[in-house]
């Protein structure tokens, strides 16, 4: 099974973009965020004439997330049970027998900000989340757009962005909590490379060429299912497509025969 996430920054915009990636590379489960588009006017039919299914949960201009998927998608949660606000931002559906969590965390705006008091918030509900809704043991997926790079490789400048809200030592906490809990990064079982990104800022002068990048896009698995990951990559190649998104996708494989 091959599961990838992709912040499209708006599925409208970056739909020619999505269709034709998806025909390229036979994916069978995306998740994609930031669809930027209220329920009523997402783009269904396009997905419908591909043979994908999907759930979506939306808002008009920000977040968003949704799921598309081959097979059949069942038992689906959209935010968190106590803030109905943040469900778009969070979708969780069973599909081939894998729970798939689907996450657009908050950016954070700045660290003495509300809004970062928010992100680390949220990370806080999304592990009560996990540990009320699964068990480590379980085959669990949790992928997104989690606006953190981890480690300093995941960073073009580590040292100048130290304490960035997506590079900063309490949402590194707060990672690491939810880690513990039971989710092994998939990219990092498979390459320890530096300069492998997700994601290069728009406001920046050829960030692609120049490769100043974050990965703030992961796969993250519980470690039944970690075992069972074959491959795990990033597509640069939409990245470079007309009107693309500021972020690329980030694909893992599983054997699950």
């Amino acid at each position: 099974m091959k599961i990838a996430s992709f912040n499209v920054n708006s599925i409208r915009a970056r739909l020619p973009i999505v269709l034709d990636w998806l025909s390229q590379t036979k994916i069978d489960v995306l998740c994609v965020q930031e669809t930027k588009v209220q329920d009523v006017d997402f783009p269904a039919d396009a997905f419908d004439e591909i043979g994908y299914k999907y759930v979506f949960k939306g808002q008009k201009s920000y977040n968003g997330v949704a799921i598309f998927s081959r097979s059949e998608i069942t038992n689906v949660i959209s935010g968190f049970d106590d803030e109905p606000k943040d469900a778009p931002r969070l979708l969780k559906a069973e599909i081939g027998g894998i729970s798939i969590v689907n996450t657009y965390i908050p950016q954070g705006d700045s660290p003495e900000s509300e809004k970062f008091q928010y992100k680390l918030d949220w990370f806080e509900r999304l592990l009560e989340f996990f540990a009320q809704n699964f068990k480590p043991t379980e085959p669990v997926v949790w992928v997104g757009d989690l606006n953190i790079a981890p480690e300093p490789i995941d960073v073009h400048d580590p040292a100048r962005l130290a304490g960035h809200v997506c590079f900063h030592p309490e949402v590194h906490k707060r990672l690491a909590e939810i880690m513990k809990w039971g989710f092994v990064d998939v990219f990092r079982m498979h390459c320890r490379e530096s300069g492998r990104y997700t994601f290069w800022d728009y406001r920046m002068k050829d960030s692609v060429g120049r490769n100043l990048g974050w990965r703030l896009d992961h796969i993250m698995a519980t470690k039944l299912l970690a075992a069972k990951s074959t491959n795990c990559w990033i597509d640069k190649r939409p990245r470079f497509a007309e009107r693309p998104s500021d972020h690329t996708p980030i694909i893992a494989e599983f054997d699950l025969l």
